[in-house]
């Protein structure tokens, strides 16, 4: 039986590929998405993979994801440093999280060093390029055993 997880993805996360490509690389999110279903099934795991630049749907998203999802892997971007709310309903959430950044943010700006997630996240990766999401689903798999 497959394990669910949702994967999902906070602001400008939709512009990767095209933005600032000497921090974030060339891979779109669709390239990303493409290679976490590959994965996923390999270690059979099913994803589901969103993303938005809307707080509060990303919010509503980790509430929902209470009522099926065993785990999720998430890359709030800049609500990273900013989001009590999210972290609120990410506590409300049982099962597995981890939280992925594509860059180092401990590497930028000092703003970027704290992360309101990180206090819920079973595992964080940060600065593994998106291979940072192969890394969180094979991490997934672990804990979920």
């Amino acid at each position: 039986m497959a394990r669910d997880v949702l994967i999902l993805n906070g602001p400008n996360l939709n512009m990767l590929g095209t933005r600032q490509p000497e921090v974030y690389g060339a891979e779109t999110l669709d390239d990303v998405a493409r290679s976490c279903a590959g994965l996923a099934a390999e270690l059979g795991l099913t994803t589901e993979f969103r993303q938005t630049n809307h707080e509060g749907e990303l919010v509503t998203w980790v509430q929902e994801a209470r009522k099926g999802a065993e785990a999720i892997v998430i890359n709030p971007a800049a609500y990273t440093h900013t989001s009590v709310a999210l972290l609120d309903a990410l506590l409300a959430f049982e099962g597995v999280v981890i939280e992925v950044h594509i860059s180092n943010i401990h590497k930028r700006e000092a703003f970027r060093h704290h992360s309101y997630v990180s206090s819920r996240a079973d595992a964080v990766i940060a600065g593994c390029g998106t291979e940072g999401y192969l890394l969180a689903l094979r991490r997934v798999a672990t804990l979920l055993g």
